[in-house]
This record gives C-alpha cells, sequence and structure tokens, in this order.
C-alpha cells in the first residue's frame, strides 16, 4: 500500500505564512518573545549588513529594548509580498520599529508539517 502526503492548497499555505507573519508583526510590537521563540527555527540566524545573530541573541535584544506598543508607537507593519513555491516561501515586509524603519525578509521552510522561520534578513531604510 503506498501512501501520498495530504495535498496543501497554495491558499492554505498563503494564509498560514501570512498569519505567522502577523504573529511576528504582533510579537515585535509587544516584545513578546515567547511568541517570537514558537515562529523562529531553533537554528534560524538573523542577517544584516555586518551583522549575524542567533536566534537567542536576538530574543535577548527584543527583551531588554524599549516596547514599541507601550512606547505609544503606530503599529504600521506592512507586508509587501508574499512568495510560496512547495515547502518554502518568502515575506517581504515592513516594519516601523522604535526610530527606525526596516525592511525583512523573512524565509520560512515546512518541515514536518509545521511552517517556521529559518532566516531572517533586514536592513533599516
Amino acid at each position: 500500500m503506498t501512501t501520498t502526503a495530504p495535498v496543501v492548497s497554495y491558499q492554505a499555505d498563503v494564509a498560514t505564512v501570512t498569519q505567522m507573519t502577523e504573529a511576528y508583526f504582533q510579537g515585535l510590537y509587544t516584545a513578546d518573545t515567547t511568541k517570537l521563540e514558537t515562529l523562529f527555527h531553533e537554528d534560524c540566524v538573523l542577517k544584516a549588513p555586518g551583522i549575524r545573530r542567533s536566534r537567542e541573541v536576538w530574543l535577548s535584544a527584543v527583551a531588554s529594548r524599549p516596547v514599541p506598543k507601550a512606547e505609544g508607537h503606530d503599529y504600521a507593519y506592512q507586508i509587501l509580498s508574499v512568495d510560496v513555491v512547495g515547502d518554502q516561501a518568502m515575506v517581504k515586509v515592513i516594519c516601523p520599529l522604535l526610530d527606525h524603519v526596516y525592511v525583512d525578509f523573512l524565509g520560512f521552510l515546512r518541515e514536518e508539517v509545521t511552517w517556521r522561520i529559518v532566516t531572517k534578513m533586514y536592513a533599516d531604510i
């Protein structure tokens, strides 16, 4: 007997990745490191020009900086694009965060039926 993996629709994958990206925005806005930790794969590397951080180092930085919501900053995060190809996705977002405006490229992989962010590249524009 041959079994095949269930077919997951493209629309469902886009919806899942979009929901995770919205959770990412909420985690950034409220500095909810528990929420952020669940979105990122444990071996994720966050990269910017001249910067390399592990998930743990980045989460520590999020926990120690001012909280945008508490500081009264507007919630103005935006998804610019979502591309899903099979078990991988790339999401481009705008993240106004404290006194910066970042463009993030979030790389997602679905492994063992679970989507996780496995890479984050970002730059302050």
